[in-house]
């Protein structure tokens, strides 16, 4: 099966603390493929370093065949043209209504006319039903909402990827299992390819075909869901079963707390 994206030996760090170190994963075309791991493990930043908003200090990334980070400025528009990215909280610019946000890529990266633009806005809203919240500031949508508004905008171009960060943080348990169930179908009917970065345990084991844990800037586990639920792997056994103890820390390492208290062992 042919990988839409490709991503070797990745190493990046943010000043002197390292975040990646050496992650090597493919993404299958047409896929939805899951990317957990506790919060500050990289997962964010491996979507800006796909989309190209960074630079790794080693390693490359290949979408669909080309190295994002050997293009110039005009190379890299191009890429994006085919990525769509559905952000934290949604992302919704705040002065536009819910039809303008998802139409403001059509309108940047095309010669649409007004007629056109409006039919597609149209049937991006309604395949996320929300068709009737067009004329609605983002003030006025609920969570659940704007996020599927911004699922909306994130597939407004019919990119070959959609990325999805955090998608379901904050949601009720309704709008979790409808933003997860509409990732899911979207990503089937369009024949896109989708990441979906999570720490949501059960609604990524619903909705992904693969799934990679990332710990300490690297693959730690990876399967489909059926084999990471059967894993005797403990990293895991930890992520899909919650536990507190195993190998990924609660304490991020450092000095311990007397020593910066100046207490005397």
């Amino acid at each position: 099966m042919e990988n839409l994206v490709e991503i070797e030996g990745l190493h990046f760090s943010y000043g002197d603390r390292p975040v990646l170190a050496g992650l090597d994963l493919v993404v299958p075309r047409g896929k939805v493929v899951g990317i957990l791991g506790t919060s500050g493990s990289g997962k964010s930043t491996l979507l800006r370093l796909i989309g190209g908003q960074l630079r790794p200090d080693q390693g490359r990334v290949l979408f669909h065949g080309v190295d994002v980070h050997a293009q110039d400025s005009d190379g890299l528009y191009r890429l994006r043209r085919d990525m769509g990215m559905m952000f934290q909280a949604g992302g919704l610019f705040s002065d536009l209504s819910a039809e303008e946000n998802v139409a403001f890529a059509l309108r940047e990266h095309t010669r649409l006319d007004d007629s056109m633009i409006h039919d597609l806005v149209a049937m991006k809203l309604e395949s996320v039903g929300l068709r009737g919240a067009a004329g609605l500031m983002p003030g006025e949508l609920s969570g659940g909402m704007a996020r599927r508004v911004a699922l909306a905008r994130a597939i407004a171009m019919d990119p070959l990827l959609t990325m999805y960060d955090e998608p379901f943080a904050g949601l009720d348990p309704i709008s979790l299992n409808a933003v997860a169930r509409l990732i899911r179908r979207l990503n089937d009917a369009l024949g896109t390819t989708s990441i979906v970065v999570t720490y949501d345990v059960s609604e990524s084991l619903k909705v992904a075909d693969y799934i990679y844990l990332i710990a300490d800037g690297r693959v730690v586990a990876q399967g489909t869901p059926e084999e990471l639920q059967q894993s005797g792997d403990p990293y895991a056994n930890q992520f899909i079963h919650a536990e507190p103890e195993g190998p990924v820390p609660f304490h991020l390492p450092g000095i311990s707390l007397a020593a910066d208290l100046g207490l005397k062992p």
